[in-house]
């Protein structure tokens, strides 16, 4: 049986339109005789979404009974017994109640797409799992219920539904998103006009993300080798050297005409190991490329030029960035050059762009690896030199009337010697000389003609050419291999400066370093390998590349790089000369590894530091807030006791009354202090409920007056999962606070309200507000903003507050009352024991 399709609608945020559109093209669908059943819509009770329901057929939903309660969710078997060609399946990331045969409803499409049934579904971009924290940036609010992220990928077809902030904004604003008692919070929070924003431009991205996969896919599929201009995709070729910087700032300034494109930095690394880059600057061009929000790339080949293109083509790139050549014009002889050659073989698929820079025919001028190694075509031009040449000079001085002479062609083919010595080194040297000793035996000395010599001095001349040719070989092959070795030196004094600066700088990034030995030295993975003991197991701090090596007997190269620490690397065998700087390298990953947990064990001194100073400044609070209270408290019972003075019954009354209120005092202060020491500790265990929020908050304020608070907790909402005990101990606390910074006269208002699968409660007062910048620094414990007098507390209560929240699985954040003064906002999720209040879908697309 062929599996089922699975059409998604993706959305920003509630209310752009998911659930109109999927029932739109149920319509469509039916229209054009399609067998389509609602297998679960949720209305919300909007008039134009339940008249978008009529017309297709329902299946019935099932009740489940959880905790007393009956809830009702899809009807799978229903769905499966029913057995139509589509199937709508609203929330694709909702949580079935327990009971249920899938904890998932998107568990339940699975199902569904098993048995052959197309499913349309939505679900929005914060419910996508990997998303999760990114959302929680943007917005302040975790999400409860995802979905993974592969499941969505899975499917066949995904459209965005898309709306601007704006447009939103005014749609709630009309009603048709919450009821009107919700619109004021959900537009002050959530739906903030950044907040909306930021998550349109993530679903964005992510969809592009998903239809460049469908693309890449496709051409796979379809063995479709040329590139697809339908996103511009820009590589830039670097070779290492200065004008790498001018490269990517071209492309950049080319990938800002176009919305959506890309810069591709590549840098082609021949698999013999250290190149002619400078990795200095591959280092200052990666973060150049990275800085400009484009991506680095190492590949290796000794075909640069092959190389090039085929990564181009693997990305589906619409052109590429190649600087003109340092070459000078001279060096042409040798080879049309990378950027001839890639503009030659690219094809009509992709535009190669070649730009001018300073260092233009100037000259390499880079460390070289391996030195000034003759390439294969210098070898080829000295034994065609060496062997050819003397042939065509012999034929061409025969033709010649009359003759050179013996000396004169003695000389002739000892410059042809020396040129094939300078063009291919020493063998091409010495075969020019003995093929060009036996021409002259043969057509230049008497008799000629014959291989006989006649003449004693013409043998001693003819042994000099050969002894002379054979000499200026020598030099020549000895003065290249000083320079490669020159050379070679000159590269590894280049990575051990880098290295030696890198100290310098405090750099700690350990997979940084194991990813540039990797690109150094053309290997396929790198890893820092690490034991406890002498004999003990191998562990893996740390890798780059794929299928790292466990222990150094499974690497092709390891070097030992402390008592306990090697190095691993595989992808071939490295020759001795390499290890020198590997080892440097070797070293240098030691060094970042003990920066590291050097910087680790600062952190937790840090931590203990930050410790102490809470001992400290609690010992300042017991020094001086606690005294207070109790030196009320003993003033009136010592006057109470004092048996020289007559105290009349309001005397009496009012010093009881201030006994009674230095002990709540003191009470309330050594029970934050207590708090306080229970979070530092760990040893706070909530024990979750369901607990109503209208039986919590009154208890919680028997410590302020009644005509202070202005309570709205409606009886309706959805019970939250808390800690009764910490819950009303936080609430006391940021009521408390908030009563303490208001106005004589002004009210603080504590409104509760339901948000999706959350509660809020808002506790608001029109005080002097706070900065921005110390919304988050009032939440530390000891810390009272502004000239708060002292005496009025430790600055424990918003610090515990947080913490009980936190504890529970909430949330408490600041935020500005508008017209002036802090709001506090305490986020908890609802129970699952009661229905949560859930946000209506919009009912149309546009407003």
């Amino acid at each position: 049986m062929a599996r089922g399709t699975l059409r998604i609608y993706l959305g920003a945020a509630p209310g752009v339109g998911k659930t109109y559109a999927m029932l739109s093209e149920a319509h469509r669908r039916a229209e054009r005789g399609t067998d389509v059943v609602v297998g679960f819509v949720e209305s919300h009770g909007r008039p134009r979404t339940e008249v978008l329901l009529h017309g297709l057929e329902v299946v019935p939903r099932r009740g489940i009974t959880h905790r007393g309660a009956v809830f009702t969710e899809m009807d799978l078997d229903a769905v499966l017994a029913r057995r139509p060609a589509v199937a709508l399946v609203d929330e694709l990331a909702h949580t079935n109640v327990p009971g249920s045969r899938n904890a998932k409803r998107w568990q339940d499409v699975d199902e569904l797409l098993d048995a052959g049934i197309d499913v349309v579904s939505t679900v929005n971009i914060q419910h996508l799992e990997s998303l999760g924290d990114v959302v929680q940036a943007i917005t302040g609010v975790r999400q409860r219920e995802t979905v993974p992220d592969e499941v969505v990928r899975r499917a066949d077809q995904i459209e965005l539904v898309d709306m601007s902030p704006e447009a939103l904004r005014r749609r709630m604003a009309h009603g048709n998103v919450y009821s009107a008692d919700r619109i004021d919070a959900a537009l002050s929070n959530y739906f903030r006009p950044g907040n909306l924003t930021a998550l349109r431009e993530l679903a964005l991205l992510w969809t592009a993300d998903r239809v460049d996969e469908y693309l890449q896919r496709y051409r796979a599929d379809h063995g479709i080798s040329s590139t697809w201009q339908a996103r511009e995709r820009i590589v830039v070729g670097l070779s290492g050297g200065p004008e790498g910087s001018t490269l990517i700032r071209r492309a950049a300034r080319m990938a800002a005409k176009g919305s959506g494109s890309e810069v591709l930095a590549l840098y082609v690394a021949r698999s013999d190991g250290l190149t002619s880059a400078s990795p200095k600057e591959l280092a200052v061009q990666r973060t150049l490329v990275e800085d400009l929000g484009g991506t680095f790339h190492s590949v290796i080949g000794d075909d640069v030029p092959t190389a090039l293109l085929e990564f181009a083509r693997g990305v589906n790139a619409t052109q590429i960035v190649l600087g003109a050549s340092r070459r000078r014009a001279w060096q042409y002889v040798l080879g049309p050059g990378i950027g001839a050659t890639v503009a030659r073989e690219s094809g009509p698929d992709l535009d190669v762009h070649i730009v001018t820079h300073e260092h233009a025919a100037k000259g390499r001028g880079l460390p070289m690896t391996r030195g000034a190694r003759l390439g294969r075509s210098r070898v080829a031009a000295g034994w065609l030199t060496g062997t050819a040449g003397p042939a065509l000079l012999a034929l061409a001085l025969t033709a010649a009337a009359p003759g050179p002479g013996f000396a004169n062609a003695m000389l002739l083919f000892l410059t042809l010697t020396v040129a094939a010595a300078l063009l291919g080194g020493l063998l091409p040297a010495l075969a020019s000389a003995v093929v060009g000793s036996l021409l002259l035996n043969y057509f230049f000395a008497p008799p000629v003609r014959t291989w006989t010599v006649a003449q004693p001095e013409n043998i001693l001349a003819i042994a000099v050419f050969v002894v002379v040719g054979s000499s200026v070989a020598s030099v020549v092959d000895l003065a290249a291999r000083r320079t490669q070795q020159t050379a070679r030196l000159r590269a590894e004094a280049e990575i051990l400066s880098f290295l030696a600066g890198s100290v310098l700088r405090g750099e700690t990034a350990l997979p940084a370093l194991l990813e540039r030995v990797r690109e150094t030295f053309g290997m396929e993975s790198v890893a820092l390998l690490e034991r406890t003991e002498d004999r003990g197991r191998w562990t893996r701090v740390d890798s780059v590349g794929p299928d790292p090596a466990a222990r150094p007997d499974e690497a092709d190269v390891d070097v030992p790089a402390g008592d306990r620490t090697a190095l691993a690397l595989r992808g071939r065998v490295l020759p001795a000369e390499d290890r020198r700087v590997l080892g440097a390298f070797a070293a240098q990953a030691v060094v970042v590894l003990e920066r590291r947990r050097l910087v680790d064990e600062a952190e937790r001194a840090r931590r203990l530091e930050e410790g102490n100073r809470i001992r400290t400044a609690l010992l300042a609070a017991v020094s001086h807030d606690l005294r207070s209270p109790l030196a009320a408290v003993k003033a009136s019972v010592s006057s109470l006791r004092s048996g020289d003075v007559a105290w009349s019954p309001e005397d009496e009354a009012e010093l009881l009354a201030a006994i009674e209120e230095g002990a709540d005092r003191l009470d309330h202060l050594v029970g934050n202090l207590l708090d306080m020491s229970r979070l530092q500790t760990g040893a706070v265990t909530p024990l979750l409920r369901e607990t109503a929020l209208d039986e919590v908050v009154p208890p919680a304020l028997k410590g302020v007056p009644a005509h202070r608070v202005l309570l709205d907790v409606p009886e309706t909402l959805p019970m939250v999962a808390a800690d009764r005990g910490l819950l009303e101990r936080a609430v006391a606390n940021i009521v408390e606070n908030a009563v303490q910074y208001s106005p004589d006269g002004e009210q603080v208002l504590l409104a509760a309200s339901a948000l999706g699968d959350r509660v809020e409660l808002r506790v608001v007062d029109r005080g002097p507000g706070v900065p921005d910048a110390a919304k988050e620094q009032i939440f530390e414990p000891f810390q009272r903003h502004g000239d708060a007098p002292r005496g009025n507390g430790v600055g424990l209560g918003l610090a515990v507050a947080r913490g009980f929240t936190e504890a529970m699985g909430g949330t408490l954040a600041a935020e500005d009352t508008p017209g002036g003064g802090l709001t506090m906002v305490l986020t908890l999720e609802a129970a699952a024991g009661r229905p949560a209040a859930r946000p209506d879908l919009p009912t149309e697309v546009t407003t």
